[in-house]
Parts: structure tokens; C-alpha cells; sequence
């Protein structure tokens, strides 16, 4: 496969997984938020919030459980999506960029 083939579809997976990994993070923030209204759980966006973040919290809550009133995960979770979208996101773009280049 041509270099340049190659490089430019590291280029598009680490884009593609930036955006995933970007989203996840505005999931994360807005459940968190809401988190504070107290709204109602049959609500269809509270539900789809729930949905999609609770697979990604539930690890994070077994090691880390709530201090109180305080739930950590949704912070540690953001720690993490943000590292993974600078270091394998941008690890990929780098490889891309550099077989595209020739090096």
C-alpha cells in the first residue's frame, strides 16, 4: 500500500475518533450538569444521556464511589477521553502526517 494511502487514512481515523472522543465529552459535561437539575428520569434526552454515559461511568464508580454527595466519575472520565484524544487521536495524526511527508 502506498505510503501516502496509508497516511492519510491514519489521518482520517484519528479525525473520526477526535470527533467520537469530542462528543463523548459533551455527553459527559451536559449529563453532569444536569445532574445538578435533578430532572426527570423518563425524559427521553435525560434517558439517552444516561444511556450513552453510564457504560462509560459505571467502570470509573466501581473504584471510585461517590464521597457523599459528590460523584468524581464524570471528572475522572473527562480526564481520560481528553488523554485519549491527545495521545492516540494525535498520535495517529502524527503518523499520517509524517507518511504523507515521505518520512
Amino acid at each position: 500500500m502506498d505510503k501516502i494511502v496509508l497516511g492519510n487514512l491514519f489521518i482520517a481515523l484519528a479525525q473520526v475518533l477526535y470527533m467520537l472522543l469530542q462528543f463523548a465529552v459533551v455527553l459527559v459535561i451536559v449529563r453532569a450538569l444536569a445532574s445538578w437539575l435533578n430532572p426527570d428520569p423518563y425524559n427521553p434526552i435525560v434517558r439517552f444521556l444516561n444511556d450513552t454515559t453510564d457504560p462509560l461511568l459505571r467502570p470509573i464508580r466501581r473504584f471510585i464511589p461517590p464521597l457523599g454527595s459528590i460523584d468524581l466519575s464524570p471528572l475522572i472520565l473527562l480526564i481520560v477521553l481528553i488523554f485519549i484524544q491527545s495521545f492516540v487521536a494525535g498520535t495517529l495524526r502524527d503518523v499520517g502526517a509524517r507518511l504523507v511527508a515521505g518520512g
